[in-house]
């Protein structure tokens, strides 16, 4: 759906400079006879010098010429940034070993500084960063192939197996040899309970809280924690791990006492940046995605933020419900609107709030 429909929301998006403009439409100025981008660096002009047209190709039937400033008949720095970005992960995921920041750079015809800033920008993390995750997820592979650990961590580009153990309990949620035999090893208490928006399943190790997910079964939620964790030893929840369970069932049923839980989680750096900021969305409010990538120092990673959201593995302990569309409107919820709608109605918030 193209946005900027209306007059007053182009000139309203030509003074911010807003870079989502960038390809909605062009403007062009009576007298200077040219037409620009939105975000051009040019001063602006008076309101009633423009005029806005949908393409390069109506403001040049109109009699404009194109700016040779931002060069809105070109490919637009949105585009350039992603090419750029696009270019740098091809390097990352083709590279035998590590490739320094001054080697991407070069590759892609930046400065370091900025493009790292670039990367970050257009990806959500950082080249290394993104290396790291590329790692990680290449050991996770091979680990679940049922390579040995050792094949793992070369598989996966580390030098040396103790930078990959320094890694391995963030990178993998447990000891990379319980991850290799999904679990095995590892004790998981867990619980299927009933609570007002219907069954959930909460588990966890020793460490703390690692799933809760709801679902409309039993059998379908013991085949979820059975998928994730295959040869770990499940046992039912003892007096003190319903106590986690107790705690998790009042904040899903609006009765949330305040009481922290331990977690322990899987998932990549920028997962774990986006679950930790959730984790600070107070009670009785909301957010948006994009202020949340905003938030996060990564304003144009708004679908990464998204796809994090949407992988969270612990319902309501990490609260993702509390993230809605920019209009105020619920956007997608891993376990249905319906119960998204109702969490939220429960802490004072209602569709479109």
């Amino acid at each position: 759906m193209r946005m900027f429909q209306s007059d007053t929301a182009r000139w309203r998006a030509l003074r911010a400079k807003d870079a989502k403009a960038d390809g909605q439409f062009v403007y062009a100025v009576r007298t200077t006879g040219v037409f620009c981008r939105p975000n051009c660096a040019a001063k602006l002009a008076l309101r009633e010098n423009v005029v806005f047209f949908e393409s390069c190709a109506e403001a040049e039937r109109a009699g404009f010429r194109a700016c040779k400033r931002c060069r809105p008949k070109g490919e637009s720095q949105t585009e350039r940034e992603v090419e750029s970005a696009n270019r740098a992960c091809r390097m990352i995921h083709e590279a035998d070993g590590v490739v320094r920041l001054s080697e991407l750079a070069v590759a892609v015809g930046l400065s370091r500084f900025h493009f790292q800033r670039v990367f970050k920008k257009v990806v959500g993390v950082s080249p290394r960063q993104y290396a790291l995750a590329l790692r990680d997820e290449r050991a996770r592979a091979e680990l679940r192939r049922g390579g040995s650990v050792t094949q793992a961590v070369y598989a996966a580009g580390y030098n040396t197996s103790s930078r990959f153990y320094e890694r391995s309990n963030r990178a993998l949620g447990m000891k990379p040899r319980q991850f290799r035999s999904k679990g095995n090893g590892l004790k998981i208490r867990y619980a299927i309970v009933e609570s007002a928006l219907g069954l959930v399943l909460v588990a966890g190790t020793e460490r703390g809280i690692c799933c809760v997910h709801f679902g409309t079964r039993r059998s379908e939620l013991e085949q979820h924690l059975k998928k994730n964790f295959a040869r770990a030893e499940v046992v039912e929840a003892d007096p003190e791990f319903e106590r986690w369970v107790k705690t998790v069932v009042e904040r899903i049923d609006g009765n949330d006492t305040g009481s922290k839980l331990p977690l322990d989680v899987r998932g990549t750096a920028f997962q774990h940046q986006v679950w930790n900021a959730l984790s600070g969305i107070s009670k009785g409010t909301t957010t948006t995605y994009t202020k949340l990538a905003t938030k996060l120092g990564k304003a144009s990673a708004v679908r990464a933020v998204a796809r994090a959201c949407a992988m969270n593995p612990v319902a309501v302990v990490v609260p993702c419900h509390r993230v809605v569309r920019s209009d105020g409107a619920l956007a997608g919820y891993r376990w249905g609107l319906q119960r998204k709608r109702k969490l939220l109605e429960r802490e004072g918030i209602r569709d479109g709030d």
